[in-house]
């Protein structure tokens, strides 16, 4: 048989398949509706319990990402040194909301890559820089540990995601306190 012929007998005895769930393969007249099955619960429960890992992996990034925009505000001359590591945890944040849930806020805000100007910050921030940047290294582990917690959970692809995500957050509290000394 040819690859046409099986992708042909394949396509047939899909539709047929989904023909026999359309018209629903039941003998009963009862006109209700019909109960999912075993294996229909548990995909929607998986797919409950990713989109509720995603929205949790996407606010410990916001989190984060809101360290730096106050820190930013509070130290702007530290815009050099903050503003790379602040490029890529909105990288992250975006990367970890796609494909499964809608995590934007209701407000607009500016796009992910520019810090946020002249909005006061709910997020305290010490008013020396070098505090600053220790608060601000706290908050890059603790979102890190926040993602290598959440690699138990997740799907394979997305675990990946996580553990990459994981393991900037963590060399970020590195370069935020220790890697400034070398």
């Amino acid at each position: 048989m040819t690859t046409t012929g099986r992708r042909a007998l394949l396509t047939t005895g899909v539709s047929a398949a989904a023909a026999a769930v359309l018209a629903g393969c039941t003998t009963s007249e009862k006109a209700g509706p019909r109960k999912p099955s075993a294996a229909e619960r548990e995909a929607v429960r998986a797919a409950r319990a990713e989109a509720a890992l995603r929205l949790r992996s996407v606010t410990a990034s916001r989190s984060l990402l809101e360290r730096y925009d106050a820190t930013l505000a509070a130290h702007p001359a530290l815009a050099g040194r903050l503003a790379p590591l602040r490029r890529s945890v909105a990288a992250h944040t975006e990367a970890l909301g796609e494909g499964g849930t809608s995590v934007r806020p209701a407000t607009a805000s500016p796009a992910p890559t520019a810090p946020r100007k002249a909005a006061p910050s709910p997020v305290p921030v010490a008013a020396d820089p070098g505090a600053a940047l220790k608060e601000l290294a706290e908050a890059a582990r603790t979102a890190s540990e926040a993602h290598t917690t959440a690699l138990l959970a997740a799907p394979p692809e997305y675990a990946r995601l996580l553990a990459s995500v994981a393991a900037a957050g963590a060399a970020h509290a590195y370069l935020l306190t220790e890697g400034a000394r070398a």
